[in-house]
């Protein structure tokens, strides 16, 4: 290869990579693979991406890249042969509740552009279609309709709104008008006029009375110009003898009402934008509403005994006295159970009463009795919620809160002038709630029921949405709506959202960085994926994907193995150059390719006997289905992306045993039932997420063993006679910290034009702590030396400490032996965070009831992370616990002890449950994409069935 056609890095030293060098081709899809922690990223993301950015600001001028914050030179000698780089993580996905699939994708910007030059409005009081006229047509229909007839030419003024008006008339009296029309009957205009100010008003101003004698009339043509001047493009007009009213507008108008809507532009579509949103909920299309479940959840009991959760038990307060005295004009107390008093009275007690209440003078020690306005229960939640001067209080009321769909928009987002807007029968709305594939076949359509004007305005905009969304079908994701949601798509989705963005965008010569896109993805999926992946290739980028996947690999034109092992005993190259070149190598990574190395074959426990049964699940689109998973078992739910696993699991089992166990506030999906909750004591998820979000934070102090170490260092005799107690081992408060640093043993320099450089600080030399804390050690280290040791270290170190092994000794277990004690949570990948959190989990004493809910735990997991992975969770179910992996990776599927497999499809034609039980059951099922790839895992593994299964585990 010249020099020209390949990237070259020359002495990477990020993180833990050993000074390597690495060739990689150009305009080739290249997959970076090797163990989790290897440094696999820190090559990818930590050293050519952010190379190739850093030399992208560096063009902009010092006065502009002090806005933009400098980029830190990654710690490399030479790369040569960048070209402009762009990378698509899966970290980037947008929280804010406003950013949508439609938003992200810029689809939904084009059909807000049809939808404002294409669009027919209708009236949304009457549905009729609206009209517009010019003047002169105006003048033309009004001498044809009224020729011959006496009549009113009226301006509107006022709308349906309330004032006394005292102004205005004044100020038509003035201009010299006589008369105007309020409320549909005609006045002459006097000095001093006005009308109730608390009533809803409509106000016209007559601007002429005349007959209609033809259409070259010259004061009819003036007397409409001003009424249209005067009524802001609108105008009536009353036949004298008849009454009957007429609306002419120069802007769209209802025919019928008068209705008018101004000229549509793309904002006019927008839920982010005032003119578009829905006024009630702002364009999120759901409101939050007090949940009358959760401020009365038992019915069986009393309001003495507390029925009323916000209010609590009873108490000689006045409140109690209102609702009592409520309660005596039913004939009922305040120790009447609630499902024995009148629905009347409990919504008197709920919303108020409309009369004062009455409380007995003994009661406030008065001469006569007391009147009092009650307010009801949900008003002073509502107040408490909106002028809470604390945020416990409004915590505190929040817990009764219940997201619920808009009552104004319906859920739509928008305003009803801009759902009035219609192409073909639909609004645009209605096309954003359309799945990716539904919504395909209508745009397929659409030109066939459009007029010739429409047709020619919308041909370019359709050619771009069509382009548009036939990439996001190419890379999977037809299971899609335009309104989903961002924050609620997977890493995977949204990576490959970008990814058909990119793709769309059809820019040549750029450098792309992918973390593991294949994510999320059934293997039916996968293939288009590749497919995706290797059409950006062919349009003249480089494509280097970080990824473990078997297929993906198989595809590449070029591997870089990164290894041998992860931590400090990785960071070298291992291997690169071709597929085939590989399968001659030894590699660990080339002996799973190669079938040398094996994940073992599932257990095939029967479980306890007993099930977690969940009835009418329809969250989503799962067609109210029941599934029972067989506890004491490895259970794993699968099906091709969008089948209706998250909904099923995350969002609905998940939420129901977190509300009964702790008291969650995070409400369910729609189900009827749950049945088995009394065989397991509590639920665990554990996903992929940060252990902590500061470089405070590290596997020592999260998985607890910190304090143990602290107590082990504070009972030191030298520490005894010192007086220290464990807060002086911390390096988060003041005592034993280094206070030049504050406990972070460096210091950020800020270089104004320059990046910001860490220096270790000059006091405590990177140790954190101050030279008297230092002085305390134990077999010879200090508190610093243990958080510098990694974890194969520290279990040789503390063998004769039960308490600490014990903690770190499961943290080796799952495979982690090489990241230190003290190594800051930023820097841990998700596999690792995934990890330390289930070793916390193996850690504690557990009772063998325990759920653990794990989605997608092989994620950023090398084939032989995945053993270990799968060892740990079989060692939780050996204890008697229940484990469910929602997964799409063939060797997990394989080991697990009982199937669930979703489909048939993603989206609407998902949601059912295809087949369930042993791996043998479900690879022999007719039903679905994951029995035909299932059986050609086991044939290739050699566990494939050759006769009928016994039905080894509880069937559904």
């Amino acid at each position: 290869m010249n020099n020209d056609e390949k990237i070259n890095v020359w002495g990477a030293r990020v993180h833990n990579l050993k000074n390597i060098d690495v060739e990689i081709p150009r305009h080739s899809l290249t997959v970076i693979t090797g163990l989790s922690g290897s440094g696999k990223s820190s090559l990818a993301f930590d050293t050519i991406f952010a190379e190739g950015q850093r030399r992208y600001i560096e063009t902009f001028s010092a006065y502009a890249r002090n806005f933009l914050g400098g980029m830190e030179r990654p710690d490399v000698d030479k790369i040569t042969g960048l070209s402009p780089v762009i990378s698509i993580e899966q970290k980037t996905t947008n929280k804010n509740p406003r950013s949508t699939v439609g938003t992200t994708t810029e689809i939904y910007d084009y059909l807000r552009l049809l939808f404002a030059r294409a669009g027919k409005a209708y009236s949304y009081a009457t549905g009729e279609e609206m009209v517009k006229y010019t003047e002169e047509k105006v003048i033309d229909m009004v001498a044809a309709d009224y020729s011959g007839c006496k009549i009113l030419i009226m301006a509107p003024v006022v709308r349906g709104r309330k004032g006394h008006y005292r102004e205005l008339f004044e100020s038509m009296r003035r201009k010299g008008y006589l008369h105007i029309r309020v409320d549909g009957e005609v006045k002459e205009i006097t000095r001093g006029m006005k009308v109730d100010r608390y009533k809803n008003h409509d106000i016209e101003v007559v601007i002429d009375r005349l007959a209609v004698k033809g259409n070259d009339d010259e004061r009819l043509k003036k007397s409409i110009r001003i009424a249209m001047k005067q009524g802001d493009g609108l105008l009536m007009v009353m036949n004298h003898d008849t009454g009957a009213v007429k609306y002419f507008s120069r802007r769209l108008m209802c025919p019928t009402t008068g209705i008018s809507y101004s000229d549509p532009a793309p904002n006019t579509f927008s839920f982010n934008s005032p003119q578009g949103a829905c006024p009630r909920c702002k364009g999120l299309g759901y409101i939050n509403e007090i949940d009358l479940g959760k401020v009365i959840p038992k019915r069986n009991m009393s309001i003495y005994e507390g029925a009323i959760v916000p209010l609590g038990k009873y108490k000689n307060q006045m409140i109690f006295w209102q609702i009592d005295a409520i309660l005596k004009k039913y004939d009922c107390t305040l120790k009447t159970k609630i499902e024995d008093i009148p629905d009347d009275a409990l919504n008197e007690i709920l919303y108020g009463s409309l009369e004062t209440v009455r409380i007995d003078k003994e009661l406030v020690h008065t001469s006569s009795d007391y009147f009092v306005d009650f307010d009801g229960v949900v008003k002073y939640l509502h107040d408490v919620m909106e002028n809470g001067e604390s945020n416990n209080g409004q915590k505190w009321a929040d817990q009764f809160l219940a997201e619920c769909v808009c009552p104004e928009c319906k859920g739509q987002k928008l305003n009803q002038e801009a759902l009035s807007y219609r192409i073909w029968d639909k609004n645009i709305s209605q096309l954003a709630n359309m799945d990716l594939v539904e919504l395909r076949e209508w745009l397929n359509e659409v030109g066939n029921h459009m007029d010739d004007q429409q047709r020619q305005i919308a041909t370019e905009i359709l050619k771009e949405i069509r382009t548009r969304i036939d990439f996001l079908l190419e890379v999977g994701l037809d299971y899609l709506s335009l309104n989903r949601q961002a924050a609620t798509l997977s890493g995977g989705e949204s990576q490959r959202i970008r990814l058909a963005t990119q793709i769309g965008s059809q820019l040549v010569n750029v450098l792309y960085i992918l973390d593991e896109p294949s994510i999320g993805l059934h293997q039916r999926d996968n293939d288009r994926l590749i497919r995706s992946l290797k059409e950006l290739r062919d349009l003249g980028n480089t494509v280097i994907v970080v990824e473990h996947d078997r297929d993906m690999m198989l595809n590449a034109d070029y591997i870089v193995d990164i290894g041998p092992k992860a931590g400090r005993k990785g960071g070298e190259v291992v291997f690169q150059g071709t597929v085939e070149e590989m399968m001659h190598t030894n590699t660990i990574t080339a002996q799973y390719l190669k079938g040398e190395q094996q994940l073992q074959k599932g257990r095939h426990r029967k479980g306890n006997g007993q099930l977690l049964t969940l009835r009418g699940c329809r969250g989503n689109n799962l067609k109210n289905i029941d599934v029972s998973f067989p506890l004491g078992c490895l259970i794993l739910v699968t099906g091709v992306s969008g089948s209706g696993k998250s909904t099923m699991i995350n969002e609905t089992l998940y939420p129901i045993l977190s509300q009964h166990f702790y008291r969650s506030l995070q409400k369910p999906m729609p189900y009827d039932s749950i049945e088995g909750l009394e065989h397991i004591d509590k639920v665990v998820n554990v996903d992929q997420s940060p252990i902590g979000r500061t470089p405070r934070s590290n596997p020592a102090t999260y998985t607890g063993v910190f304090a143990d170490i602290r107590s082990l260092f504070v009972n030191l005799p030298e520490a005894q006679i010192r007086g220290y107690k464990p807060g002086r081992f911390s390096f988060n408060v003041k005592g034993g910290r280094c206070e030049t640093c504050g406990g972070n043993g460096y210091k950020t320099i800020e270089m104004n034009f320059l990046p910001d450089i860490q220096v270790p600080c000059e006091t405590c030399h990177g140790k954190r702590y101050n030279r008297e804390t230092l002085e305390v050690r134990f077999k010879g280290k200090s508190i610093a030396d243990v958080l510098d040791m990694t974890i194969n270290q520290a279990v040789e170190f503390f063998e004769n400490v039960p308490d600490i092994l014990r903690k770190i000794k499961t943290i080796q277990d799952v495979g982690l032996g090489y990241i230190k004690l003290g190594q800051p949570s930023t820097t841990l990948s998700g596999g690792e965070s995934q990890r330390i959190k289930l070793a916390t989990e193996l850690s504690k004493k557990d009772t063998g009831k325990t759920l653990y809910i794990l989605d997608e735990p092989t994620t950023g997991l090398h084939f032989e992370d995945i053993r270990i992975l799968m060892d740990v969770l079989q060692k939780l179910v050996d204890r008697g616990n229940t484990v469910i992996v929602i997964e799409h990776n063939l060797d997990v599927i394989r080991q697990a002890d009982y199937i669930i497999d979703m489909g048939p499809e993603g989206g609407r034609k998902g949601g059912e449950v295809l087949s369930a039980g042993t791996p043998e059951e479900v690879a022999k099922s007719k039903k679905g994409f994951t029995p035909k790839f299932l059986l050609e895992e086991m044939k290739r593994n050699s566990d494939a069935p050759d006769k009928p299964c016994g039905g080894s585990c509880t069937d559904t």
